[in-house]
């Protein structure tokens, strides 16, 4: 699909799909269609960028919170091993144990490799701020959804206040439509944008807040850590790059390598990059025997779980 939308449409053909209601204040669909006609421009080149070498990735399995020690150490050497040079580690729980897991992880992966930490909106705004300030020594690119992901101008001020140690806020994952996009960019409160491709309610909005993204100068680093949503996601993310972004500074989307047997045509990830799909379609298609092993009440894996807590 990320080839069907940058190659065979036109810039007006796709800015004609977009509904720009509540948003003309800072995107009209003459200056959608300028982003979409520039990206005209060195297409092609882009897309064989994509063909060759793919999007790039990062991965968050290797460092959720509950994971021993040892067992952080086990993935994160796996990862390094299969090329991953982008990790998040998950934060909030408890200073302390934030700060030991962060430096196992920054000593194992090393000063020049990218590290991202994620509070899934553990934080009030002022526990965010002090909280992610003793984390800097561990040089995170971003801290992710800090605090509650409704509270623009609280991640407004996180951002504000975070930005001379060197690091962003990311957020955008809890947002479900372009109206909130819009006000956290014009709040310049998150440096780094996370759409979810189920979340906001269609490939539609998507365009519409990769559009945004592109004019505030935004990167835009898709949330992909749910069941399908790396298979939905890298048609978006491709298609972001070949054209409306044009570049890949400052951007990656995320990958987590659960659940995907699942799938008839699951996502395809080489030297830590997502490879462009071939097959038509949006890539969500289920296995059928998937489907019903895990339909609820009769599924096999619900009855296996009825029993158990029946015995």
């Amino acid at each position: 699909m990320a080839f069907l939308l940058s190659g065979c449409q036109d810039p007006r053909t796709l800015s004609s799909c977009i509904d720009f209601r509540y948003i003309t204040d800072v995107l009209t669909e003459e200056e959608a269609y300028e982003i979409l006609q520039n990206g005209q421009v060195g297409k092609k080149e882009r897309e064989e960028q994509i063909l060759t070498h793919g999007y790039p990735a990062y991965t968050t399995s290797c460092a959720w919170l509950g994971y021993s020690d040892d067992t952080l150490r086990q993935l994160c050497t796996a990862a390094l091993k299969d090329g991953w040079t982008r990790f998040k580690v998950k934060v909030g729980a408890d200073l302390q144990d934030d700060m030991r897991r962060c430096r196992l992880i920054r000593d194992m992966i090393g000063p020049e490799k990218i590290l991202m930490m994620d509070a899934n909106q553990r934080w009030d705004v002022p526990e965010a701020v002090e909280w992610t300030s003793k984390l800097a020594e561990f040089k995170p690119l971003w801290i992710e959804e800090p605090t509650s992901p409704d509270d623009i101008l609280g991640h407004a001020a996180i951002s504000k206040a975070l930005a001379p140690l060197g690091i962003g806020v990311a957020t955008g994952e809890q947002c479900h439509n372009r109206v909130i996009f819009k006000q956290l960019l014009q709040a310049n409160a998150l440096q780094f944008l996370q759409i979810d491709s189920c979340r906001l309610g269609s490939v539609n909005e998507n365009l519409s807040v990769l559009l945004m993204a592109k004019k505030f100068g935004i990167p835009v680093c898709p949330h992909a850590g749910g069941v399908g949503l790396c298979e939905l996601v890298q048609h978006l993310i491709i298609f972001d790059y070949i054209s409306v972004s044009g570049s890949l500074k400052n951007r990656m989307c995320e990958y987590v390598d659960h659940l995907h047997e699942h799938f008839k045509y699951p996502v395809i990830i080489r030297r830590a990059s997502y490879m462009p799909p071939k097959d038509a379609g949006y890539s969500t298609e289920m296995k059928e025997d998937s489907v019903e092993k895990h339909q609820y009440p009769d599924g096999e894996v619900w009855k296996k779980l009825q029993a158990a807590q029946e015995n």
